[in-house]
């Protein structure tokens, strides 16, 4: 497998640290608040690499922090009367019922900063001890300049930097010995969560956090570092400086960042009246169509979200999981006979498609083409399998379109619990209106139903509904 490391700046083969196992750390949210659009395409971008890699047969330990300690946070919570701790703990069960909903599978690890405390004190004391910081005031910083190697993810040149900020003035910066020297540790301000250590009551700086949670769940040296672009600087850079200095090994061996997400063309702002939390969002559209459109883009590109392309996306999505469905009528009735020659030559086709759908995944998971593949898959299942095909073929395309959808987290299988009495009686009053020609109140129905996520589909067979 090829992934483009960000570091290098170009395509690198995979190469796991140790034999058949990887360590990926995601940089997390922050929980104040619900999940946004743009917290969303991290998660499900790099859900899907990590099922790739088990379907590959890769032991993951996918590990994903929780900010659970931050002025956002401790903003929100003076501003409702509670603890900051509450807040937190609120947004952390959001968080996983919006992940849930998006079908992200739950990580082997979700540490919590406020938990991994004494491990951040552990680290800075030993950037203190190998000169790597300094403290003053009860202010712990990273000493930038200490670290030859800063910049060398974002590309960014350290003297530039200090040449674009000698006309930025930033109170509290007098203290420190450069401007670029960044905080390890802050002092405990009145009103605001803090632990002891040896510089004083304060807490963690939100660099650290991320350094100490991968080294202690994942180790030294990380297999894939993952987030989005907007985290390469200052955010990774940092990560990497600290780590690197307090470790003296290698911090990641590859990096992937996913691009922006923009709303009709517009960056999302709450400013601009564009922002969108995920529970926005689902109530408008399922939350499978949306990580479909998510994983129809490849993931370094630039999105754009607007109601036409999830539509259009909506409507794609729906022609994958009819096939599935038809599929799986077929199969229950099929033949238990032996293939013809062109059911094995057919039977082939969609073995080939398995190789271009991995060859395209393989390509720095590149899930716009894998998708492609899977419309191609489907195009042939319509054309060549019908009610006389033999079991083996028609299961045969069943299965490897299923698990190719389950790849890319995209659920295939109809829900097949019972109706209660009403829904049931609402859809029998319909065939009689339809029988009546009262269509006003057929239609009626079936936008009650819809209402109620159950979509309903007119067949040869009959009526036959799933969930939406």
């Amino acid at each position: 497998m090829k992934i483009y490391n960000t570091m290098t700046r170009k395509k690198e083969e995979f190469v796991p640290i140790h034999e058949n196992k990887v360590g990926i750390y995601v940089c997390g949210p922050t929980v104040y608040d619900y999940i946004h659009m743009g917290n969303a395409r991290p998660m499900i971008v790099f859900d899907t690499l990590r099922r790739y890699l088990l379907y590959k047969g890769y032991d993951v330990n996918y590990v994903s922090n929780f900010t659970d300690v931050d002025d956002k946070i401790i903003k929100r919570a003076i501003e409702e009367g509670v603890t900051a701790s509450e807040i937190s703990e609120r947004y952390i069960k959001e968080v996983k019922k919006d992940m849930a909903d998006l079908n992200v599978m739950e990580a082997t690890t979700h540490p919590k900063a406020t938990e991994e405390i004494p491990d951040m004190i552990d680290m800075i004391q030993v950037l203190l001890d190998k000169g790597h910081a300094y403290e003053v005031n009860g202010t712990v910083y990273f000493r930038t300049r200490s670290f030859p190697g800063y910049g060398k993810l974002s590309g960014k040149n350290i003297d530039d930097l200090e040449a674009g900020h000698r006309q930025i003035k930033v109170a509290g910066e007098e203290e420190k010995e450069d401007f670029l020297d960044f905080v390890l540790w802050k002092p405990k301000k009145e009103g605001e969560p803090a632990w002891d250590s040896p510089w004083g009551p304060g807490r963690p700086g939100w660099h650290l956090e991320c350094s100490v949670m991968s080294k202690k769940y994942i180790g030294d040296i990380i297999d894939i570092h993952a987030g989005g672009e907007d985290l390469i600087f200052p955010h990774h850079e940092n990560e990497i400086a600290q780590s690197e200095a307090a470790n003296e090994v290698e911090f990641a061996r590859y990096w992937m960042h996913n691009g922006f997400l923009k709303i009709d063309g517009e960056k999302m702002s709450k400013s601009l009246g564009n922002f969108f939390t995920i529970r926005d969002i689902g109530k408008k559209y399922p939350l499978q169509v949306i990580r479909f459109f998510i994983l129809s883009a490849h993931y370094r590109s630039p999105l754009n979200f607007s109601d036409t392309l999830v539509e259009s996306t909506k409507a794609s999505l729906e022609r994958i999981l009819t096939a599935v469905s038809r599929l799986e009528e077929i199969s229950e009735k099929a033949k238990d006979r032996e293939m013809t020659e062109t059911e094995k030559e057919t039977a082939a086709k969609f073995s080939d498609y398995v190789d271009k759908y991995e060859a395209a995944m393989e390509d720095d998971l590149n899930t716009a083409d894998a998708i492609s593949v899977i419309f191609e898959m489907v195009k042939l299942a319509n054309s060549a399998i019908d009610g006389e095909s033999a079991k083996a073929l028609v299961q045969k395309a069943y299965s490897d379109i299923e698990k190719l959808c389950d790849v890319l987290g995209i659920i295939t299988k109809v829900e097949t619990e019972i109706l209660d009495e009403e829904i049931e009686a609402l859809i029998e009053e319909r065939q009689e209106a339809r029988k009546a020609k009262n269509f006003a109140r057929a239609d009626e129905i079936r936008d009650m139903l819809a209402a109620q996520g159950i979509l309903l589909m007119d067949t040869r067979e009959g009526v036959k509904w799933k969930r939406a």
